[in-house]
């Protein structure tokens, strides 16, 4: 636990001591301590714990450094939130120095976030060059309650092509299927999670498909669609959603 007299110096001190990263996939992150192929959702402790009929997420938005957010950015990422309040058992709330495990938005290159539940605190990513939507917020958000791209997930060859010969070198783990806990919900096109049609493409042309569509465009999302908040409600039991 940290304790400090004066609370901006405790959020420094936690700010220092968290891991340093690299990126698994586009806005994936993993420690760089892990084992680079390591998915860290798939160790214990992935969820954040649920007492009595809410899942308490402290988080603090960074004001200790020059890529500090306005209040006018802290509204929109608050605002991003309000629909996990809304319509979930989920509940953020302002960190405290007695947490040990929360979430710490900052603003670094890029829009980014753990898989699950870190221990001792994790960081989001949302750079204020790019990534202060509401969708984006929600995105990285459900990266961190524990929810991969829908287009890595397990049964996503029923649904989509995946042309490796259009995406950009490099980019390839954005397209590594994952073996993922669907939750009973179908491939969601409309997902905040699910990248678009021509994502990391190398020559404009299309790195996934539809099977059921050749034609169909997607990868709009701007909100969380009905299948992205029922998987949070069966994953974290929010019987009353």
């Amino acid at each position: 636990l940290c304790i400090c007299s004066v609370f901006s110096n405790c959020l420094s001190m936690v700010e220092d001591g968290l891991p340093e990263t690299f990126m698994l996939q586009g806005d994936v992150a993993v420690p760089k301590a892990t084992s680079r192929n390591a998915d860290s959702c798939y160790l214990k402790g992935c969820k954040w714990p649920k007492r009595g009929s809410y899942v308490r997420v402290p988080y603090y938005i960074s004001t200790s450094y020059s890529k500090n957010f306005s209040q006018e950015e802290r509204n929109v990422i608050l605002g991003g939130l309000e629909i996990f309040e809304l319509t979930t058992c989920i509940r953020f709330v302002p960190y405290s120095s007695n947490d040990r495990d929360f979430i710490y938005f900052k603003s670094e290159e890029g829009c980014w976030s753990f898989v699950g539940r870190q221990r001792g605190g994790q960081f989001i990513s949302l750079d204020k060059d790019g990534c202060l939507e509401h969708g984006t917020v929600q995105h990285e958000v459900l990266h961190a309650l524990g929810f991969h791209h829908e287009q890595v997930r397990s049964d996503r060859d029923r649904y989509v092509w995946i042309y490796p010969q259009n995406i950009n070198p490099g980019a390839e783990n954005n397209f590594k299927k994952e073996v993922t806990n669907n939750l009973g919900t179908p491939y969601d096109f409309t997902s905040v999670m699910h990248y678009g049609k021509y994502a990391f493409s190398k020559n404009g042309l299309p790195t996934i498909i539809a099977k059921s569509n050749p034609n169909f465009n997607w990868g709009r999302a701007t909100k969380m669609s009905t299948y992205d908040i029922a998987r949070v409600n069966t994953l974290y039991r929010c019987s009353e959603y």
